[in-house]
């Protein structure tokens, strides 16, 4: 994005503004840009895993690029009702999209990994969530862009141009403002969310601004 581009967002920001992430019109967004997005890069995380669980996957753009690092990796997508009905259309024997995590876990079986990138401050219930995940028993589960609170929890309402959300560049040239409620995450509670699992790595998230990765090894038992 060029200079000017950038500015011009600044100073002439969208009058128009969408409540939520169940919008119609940001999950075609979504939709469109994850279809026409053509990935590349290696992913290393994902090499000679059989099966991940992706919270908050939206249209899949996360299996585009593990794919590329492993052809037959099996991939669960968890998202909204209204995201899992769009984009069921690129359901294969391979990709799945679920609005229940119990029911991806079900169709993965054994699960190599739970990822989820930027989704979890976005549910109602972070940490419930969170527990409801570890209960699927993932071998290892990655977080990044956590929101960390140094007290308790908190929300707030943020806001996005619609443009912003998923890959690439905008299908059409009319953008718009995206608000939505973000929690930032008590960083106790969160690691105390894991039962079942180790702590093996946790460090600022450089893409995110106050926001923490995270990475927990199942504990055998």
């Amino acid at each position: 994005m060029s200079l000017i581009q950038k500015l011009r967002r600044r100073l002439f920001r969208p009058r128009e503004v969408i409540e939520g992430y169940k919008s119609e019109e940001l999950i075609e967004t979504i939709y469109r840009k994850t279809v026409a997005f053509q990935p590349t890069g290696d992913w290393p995380l994902v090499a000679n895993l059989a099966a991940v669980l992706d919270f908050g996957g939206g249209a899949g753009i996360h299996y585009k690029l593990a794919r590329q690092q492993s052809p037959g990796i099996r991939w669960a997508v968890v998202e909204t009702s209204a995201m899992v009905y769009r984009a069921s259309e690129l359901a294969t024997d391979q990709l799945m999209f679920f609005d229940d995590i119990e029911k991806a876990a079900d169709w993965l079986g054994s699960i190599d990994l739970m990822h989820s990138n930027g989704a979890i401050q976005y549910v109602d219930d972070p940490i419930g969530t969170v527990k409801a995940l570890c209960a699927a028993r993932a071998a290892k589960m990655v977080w990044y862009r956590v929101p960390i609170s140094d007290g308790a929890a908190k929300a707030e309402v943020q806001t996005s141009l619609l443009s912003d959300n998923g890959p690439g560049q905008m299908p059409t040239a009319k953008d718009k403002l995206v608000k939505y409620e973000r929690h930032w995450i008590s960083e106790s509670a969160f690691v105390a969310a894991h039962e079942g699992y180790c702590s093996t790595e946790q460090g600022p998230d450089p893409r995110e601004r106050g926001s923490q990765q995270f990475s927990f090894a199942r504990i055998n038992s």
